[in-house]
């Protein structure tokens, strides 16, 4: 009779292999990627796919074979805005009264607002010849919009007029106004926001 431990016959786990390819498709994607956003923080507000080739370092033919058109590479930035921004959007509002949740709303625009500026005045430039870019710009608005209303009590929604004005002095394009047009730095412009907010809740009455 044998004695001793009986070595098993199961092959060997092999190592993972890594496909060099794939690695380096996923390397030249996040590349692509990255150089567009780098270019539209910049100030090009509409960088050519030669222009993003040159600046990610390939060649304008990996550009197109990561992304079929200039829509479809706008849609990946959208993605990872998106994600970079919606914990501060849609975070739970304490238990206080209302003014005080538009007050905090206020703070969160201009979060919001600054972080997105360049690539939202970069997707104006090209929203109408874009059907993504067109139903984004709609989604955008009407979120920002639902988010107001939700802070407001049954009372002063009925004000048509003082939710329209709320809704204006706190929408994306109050904010371009100021920080675009008028070249207000982020403070000067987030002083202004708030002034016009806190004029318009002046104006309600009712105090739910």
């Amino acid at each position: 009779m044998t004695t001793g431990v009986r070595k098993s016959s199961a092959p060997k786990a092999e190592p993972k292999r890594v496909d060099g390819r794939r690695e380096r498709g996923r390397s030249s994607h996040k590349r692509i990627v990255e150089a567009m956003m780098e270019l539209i923080v910049g100030g090009d507000l509409s960088p050519s796919a030669a222009r993003v080739a040159e600046e990610a370092g390939i060649g304008l033919r990996t550009v197109f074979r990561h992304f079929d058109d200039m829509d479809s590479l706008y849609a990946e930035i959208t993605g990872t805005i998106t994600e970079r921004v919606m914990p501060v959007v849609m975070a739970p509002y304490p238990d206080q009264p209302w003014r005080a949740n538009v007050r905090d709303l206020v703070r969160r625009r201009v979060r919001v607002f600054e972080t997105t500026l360049p690539f939202r005045l970069a997707a104006n430039i090209k929203r109408y010849q874009s059907p993504f870019l067109m139903g984004q710009y709609s989604r955008v608005v009407m979120l920002e919009r639902e988010l107001i209303l939700r802070l407001l009590p049954g009372p002063v929604l009925t004000d048509r007029i003082a939710v329209e004005a709320l809704c204006a002095a706190l929408s994306f394009h109050t904010w371009r106004t100021l920080r675009h047009d008028q070249s207000l730095s982020a403070e000067d412009a987030a002083a202004v926001m708030g002034q016009m907010v806190e004029a318009q809740l002046a104006t309600i009455v009712e105090d739910a």
